[in-house]
């Protein structure tokens, strides 16, 4: 069954592969504007610390690690999670999901990786360049536990990022439009880019538990630096999983009610 799956998933990055490549003129654009907003995301961290050495107790440095793990999400999200699943949107609206449900294969990951933007892997290795200039700022290299922690973080970064991405699609089948919270959750990822006790109060139990963002970000960054606790590691993993269950939940129920154009 995982082989099979794996053969799918293959199959499905090959075609955007291919698809990406018909048109290269866009692919090298669309790169040159991803690298553009990975600028702009700098420039607030450049401004705010013009006048100080930290904020929040995070030096200039290390919040580079914590811009670096936005960087990298969000190139994941634009380029693997977010073109596959608006998509979904339009076939609810249209009636045309019956052509997912249809095959021979689970449907949540059919409409989870029918696309994918593969310029958008030029953040991924923007973040990993600001992570080696983070690192050259703060006069050291992160330690090898660190960065195994970091990596089991990213795992549960995106999946995190993912179960959140279906519970807001699995809203149209029960709205017309969601596109303005489609818009709003990206609006809100937008705040990941920021350490996470920069935030006080509503906010800050808001971005860790309920979107919890600092775990996305904050928390793999603080995993490099060696300064994460290994029981907020376990909470991770353990709400990662949680999150991935109840969205699982909550796309087969909707599937239960969806309404087929022919109906």
């Amino acid at each position: 069954m995982l082989r099979r799956y794996l053969g799918l998933l293959g199959v499905q990055l090959r075609a955007s592969s291919l698809l990406a490549m018909q048109y290269r003129g866009d692919f090298v654009i669309e790169g040159i504007i991803s690298l553009f907003w990975t600028a702009t995301a700098l420039a607030p961290l450049f401004v705010v610390y013009r006048e100080r050495q930290s904020i929040a107790g995070w030096s200039f440095g290390e919040a580079l690690l914590v811009i670096g793990w936005f960087t990298l999400l969000q190139g994941i999200l634009e380029g693997a999670i977010n073109p596959s699943l608006t998509g979904v949107v339009e076939h609810i609206r249209k009636g045309t999901l019956d052509f997912v449900l249809l095959k021979p294969a689970d449907a949540q990951f059919l409409v989870s990786t029918a696309r994918f933007l593969p310029w958008r892997s030029i953040n991924v290795l923007a973040g990993l360049g600001l992570f080696v200039y983070g690192f050259h700022l703060i006069g050291r290299a992160p330690s090898l536990l660190g960065v195994l922690a970091s990596l089991v973080l990213l795992g549960t970064s995106v999946l995190l990022l993912y179960s959140l991405w279906i519970l807001t699609v699995a809203a149209a089948f029960y709205v017309v439009k969601v596109d303005n919270l489609t818009y709003f959750f990206t609006s809100i990822f937008d705040a990941a880019r920021w350490p996470a006790s920069v935030f006080r109060g509503v906010l800050a139990f808001v971005f860790t538990f309920v979107i919890p963002l600092a775990v996305m970000t904050t928390f793999p960054a603080e995993a490099m630096l060696g300064r994460l606790p290994w029981t907020s590691l376990v909470w991770a993993v353990v709400g990662s999983i949680l999150f991935a269950f109840l969205s699982r939940r909550v796309w087969l129920h909707s599937i239960g009610h969806y309404t087929s154009a022919s109906s």
